[in-house]
């Protein structure tokens, strides 16, 4: 059942990075058609805002992050020693290097990794984590976060990012040029189909919604392949399932970067968003779901 489910959310994590790649070009084709006249290169230079935009992030992708989730590192196991040995046991028994470790001053119980690939990489943990967890439920939590480190979710989620921050430059380009480039458009309407302009704006106007959707799938696939993979690393499904029911009661975290949000174990909002229908897009699965998953292993 666990390596099973391990493979299934795998699967379904490929297809929706392959969705969200296909997205990024269909906009991409979307503004070459508006601003260009021409689609291939449209998507040509989508591809190369894609890969800039990723590198850019899987090279300062822990520095970013950390600064904008006000992390500060602790270097020696004297600073926090409880998590420092929890973090250097689930390191060695996942067989990966010993992650950064970094620890957010936050009242709200919440934990994240992040990086490029097990040798570049980080675990961060509020003070309210720490303060009401034991070390069973601590290693649980840790093991969740190592488990992103060692299935390569960390950069997935970077690479999510990144492609949707590209998205939104190309759809911010397209619609400029759309709304400034009204001289030209009838000039050229003789080359460009009135159907093929609507469909292009119409594309435009969804894409971000799509890549929202899309990291909150992605987002969603890790959670339930984490929960699973921390399980095999530790063996004791208790651990993690009372870890989340602690981290369910808290109270949502302070001063949120929304772009980093669905980075946290649970959802740091709490489900209190500042919108009603921002809950239409919550990057985490309910922690009911995710402990009646835990429960059948």
């Amino acid at each position: 059942m666990l390596y099973e489910q391990i493979a299934q959310n795998k699967r379904k994590t490929v297809y929706v990075l392959t969705g969200f790649m296909m997205l990024l070009l269909l906009v991409g084709a979307a503004a070459g058609i508006l601003f260009l006249r021409n689609a291939i290169l449209g998507v040509v230079i989508a591809a190369v805002v894609g890969v800039i935009y990723t590198l850019i992030m899987i090279s300062q992708s822990i520095d970013v992050v950390m600064m904008m989730n006000h992390g500060h590192e602790i270097t020696t196991e004297q600073q926090a020693p409880q998590l420092w040995h929890v973090v250097s046991d689930m390191a060695m028994v996942a067989r990966v290097p010993m992650p950064r470790v970094f620890i957010i001053d936050d009242d709200s119980p919440n934990a994240f990794a992040t990086g490029n690939n097990p040798k570049r990489a980080a675990v961060a943990v509020t003070t309210g984590l720490l303060s009401i967890l034991n070390r069973e439920e601590l290693e649980g939590v840790i093991a969740h976060e190592v488990s992103h480190i060692r299935n390569y979710d960390i950069r997935v989620s970077t690479i999510g990012v990144a492609l949707s921050a590209a998205i939104s430059i190309i759809v911010d380009f397209g619609m400029r040029s759309l709304w400034f480039g009204g001289n030209r458009r009838n000039d050229d309407e003789k080359d460009t189909g009135v159907l093929e302009i609507i469909a292009s704006v119409i594309v435009l106007l969804l894409g971000p919604l799509a890549a929202t959707i899309a990291q909150m799938a992605l987002s969603r696939n890790r959670e339930y392949l984490a929960d699973a993979s921390g399980v095999e690393l530790t063996r004791n499904p208790l651990g993690l399932i009372n870890a989340l029911q602690k981290i369910a009661g808290g109270e949502p975290m302070h001063d949120i970067n929304s772009n980093s949000a669905g980075l946290y174990i649970e959802d740091p909002y709490h489900g209190k968003h500042q919108f009603s229908f921002a809950k239409l897009f919550d990057t985490h699965p309910p922690i009911k779901d995710r402990i009646q998953r835990l429960e059948k292993m």
